[in-house]
């Protein structure tokens, strides 16, 4: 009868124990990964571009069309200074830091509604210098990236362009 006893409450000991374990090692469903967002800096300028550094790269000839094809994006002379991709949560804000190890540009996220393939919409801050300076609610559509005309910078302007990771680069 004693070892009965002993036996019963050893079972419902490791029970409780199995299901407060369960409970507490649940994932928060709110730092579910539902994509991906691609933060790129370019730096635009009429005269030469070796102002902004040996270690840049040529911007894209698409990118470039795009930046040409408006009137205050129109320059010279393209290249780009830092790119960073960082999940989309589903319920939490995120950092992209592009220009790494500065946080002289830092782009802050968060996920306003559920990606589709065609429309995502995001709560988006700009920080240059630490400073908020931009804040709005943004539409990404597909690979069609939102492109803000930043401040001058070493004789040129910076622009930052944010956009929607397509599914094939996030694969690779």
């Amino acid at each position: 009868m004693m070892r009965r006893r002993q036996w019963i409450r050893c079972f419902t000991a490791a029970s409780f124990l199995a299901l407060a374990n369960a409970a507490f090692s649940q994932e928060d469903p709110g730092k579910a990964n539902i994509g991906d967002v691609n933060v790129s800096v370019y730096y635009a300028s009429n005269g030469e571009v070796s102002a902004a550094d040996q270690k840049t790269e040529p911007v894209p000839e698409k990118m470039v069309k795009r930046l040409q094809s408006e009137e205050r994006l129109r320059f010279k002379n393209y290249r780009t200074l830092g790119k960073d991709t960082q999940p989309l949560l589903r319920s939490y804000e995120s950092w992209a830091q592009p220009l790494k190890p500065s946080d002289e540009v830092l782009v802050r996220f968060e996920a306003r509604t559920l990606p589709t393939e065609k429309v995502t919409g995001l709560d988006l801050e700009l920080w240059l210098s630490k400073k908020k300076v931009l804040k709005m609610d943004a539409w990404l559509e597909g690979d069609r990236p939102l492109i803000v005309l930043g401040p001058e910078w070493r004789g040129g302007r910076l622009i930052i362009s944010v956009s929607l990771a397509s599914k094939e680069k996030i694969n690779k």
